[in-house]
């Protein structure tokens, strides 16, 4: 018996935490100091070492992509010259400079912060390059960065040295941009703030492990905020301690996320930003929970070492399930669904994101011969409302969790 869900009482520190960062982000040229702008899962630590503000672009994507902003911003990028099959990240983040709008105006701040530098890393699509090289000709200002390979099965030496080439090879023109020279200690430190910060953000995800799960995916995307802006920095740390502190004793009080939960869903491929609190009402009233998905566990970077800053951080962002082979995501996902008893696989078919959709060639009926799982697919985008149909999505989540209950029971 599971006792009645309450909200999770972090969430008002969370909220705080962030509004901190957003607000020092913004005073930075006051500050004196400069801003580095970084892909979500690029070299932060490498930036953070080096005294930057660190900003990351995809985080004001999915903010734009939640507060539904992105349906009439991406039209403006669009007409600009980029296409509507692309990232609508991109379209939707473009189309807010572009239009002098963006969700910071509501918090009395002004837009995303003007960049000193870029650095992306390709390890999620070829889309952030292009995304920062805009942006590096709007300001005239330098934008490097990493190419990752793709399709990695055993991520072996010959891999990891290359890439950690690569990101010694940003460290001049940082230094240049930074005026000061990398302190490999303060790398160190940084390095093992992050490491720490991935340890408590896993064991935040694992809780969902206990049944009733205490979080769903769909808290997840918001609670994983400082992991992916603030990972490198003991804030982070200290939000994470208490977050997981919370979880744990929900755990052992039985509260649930989903009350009188009857089936555990794992979510394949990206938030569909728009809908998040319509699908998390949706599922709470099938009294399913999405308890595990890809996304939230990209922020979770086993193989950071302090000891070995270089090859460790090649190593933690070549790691990545968006990288791997098919033949490894199946391993993952077959994992996955072991450990957090899952009865079926949703699958978001996001239109502009093909190297987050991982249904496209036939993953998951490979996933469901080894599982003996049952999927659905989801057709939508992360931004792009236009290309998502309320009605269908219902329809087709209600037969596949009617479908899940016949199973289990």
């Amino acid at each position: 018996m599971s006792a009645e869900r309450r909200d999770i009482e972090a969430t008002k520190k969370m909220k705080g935490l962030m509004g901190r960062y957003f607000t020092e982000l913004m005073s930075g040229p006051e500050s004196g100091r400069k801003t580095a702008w970084c892909t979500s899962v690029g070299p932060g630590e490498l930036l953070h070492a080096l005294g930057f503000n660190v900003y990351y672009p995809e985080n004001h994507g999915a903010m734009l992509g939640a507060t539904r902003m992105a349906t009439d911003l991406i039209p403006v990028a669009n007409a600009r010259g980029f296409s509507p099959d692309i990232c609508s990240y991109l379209t939707s983040d473009i189309g807010s400079y572009l239009k002098g709008e963006s969700p910071f105006n509501k918090m009395n701040l002004p837009g995303p912060p003007k960049a000193d530098v870029l650095v992306f890393n390709t390890n999620q699509c070829r889309d952030v390059k292009d995304w920062f090289q805009f942006y590096a000709r709007e300001w005239n200002v330098p934008c490097i960065g990493v190419h990752s390979p793709r399709a990695v099965g055993d991520v072996d030496k010959i891999i990891i040295e290359a890439v950690a080439k690569q990101i010694k090879a940003l460290v001049p023109t940082l230094e240049m941009v930074a005026g000061c020279k990398l302190d490999m200690d303060k790398l160190k430190e940084v390095i093992a703030l992050s490491k720490r910060c991935t340890e408590l953000w896993k064991g935040v995800l694992k809780t969902a492990v206990a049944v009733p799960a205490p979080l769903t995916f769909f808290d997840e995307t918001i609670q994983m905020g400082p992991a992916v802006v603030l990972r490198g920095t003991q804030e982070a740390i200290d939000y994470y301690e208490v977050l997981l502190a919370e979880l744990e004793q929900r755990v052992a009080d039985g509260v649930a996320a989903v009350e009188g939960e009857t089936c555990r869903i794992y979510w394949e491929g990206m938030p569909i930003w728009g809908k998040l609190s319509a699908l998390a009402g949706q599922f709470a009233q099938l009294k399913t929970a999405v308890v595990a998905s890809t996304y939230c566990n990209s922020w979770v970077f086993d193989d950071l070492d302090p000891d070995d800053p270089f090859e460790s951080m090649a190593r933690a962002y070549t790691e990545l399930f968006i990288c791997r082979s098919d033949d490894r995501k199946e391993r993952y996902m077959q994992e996955m669904i072991a450990t957090f008893s899952i009865d079926g696989v949703l699958y978001h078919d996001a239109k502009t994101c093909p190297n987050n959709s991982n249904n496209r060639y036939d993953l998951p009926r490979r996933v469901q011969e080894r599982t003996g799982k049952p999927y659905v697919v989801v057709n939508g985008d992360l931004n792009d409302l236009r290309l998502y149909s309320e009605e269908q999505t219902r329809t087709n989540i209600e037969a596949f969790v009617e479908q899940l209950a016949e199973g289990v029971n």
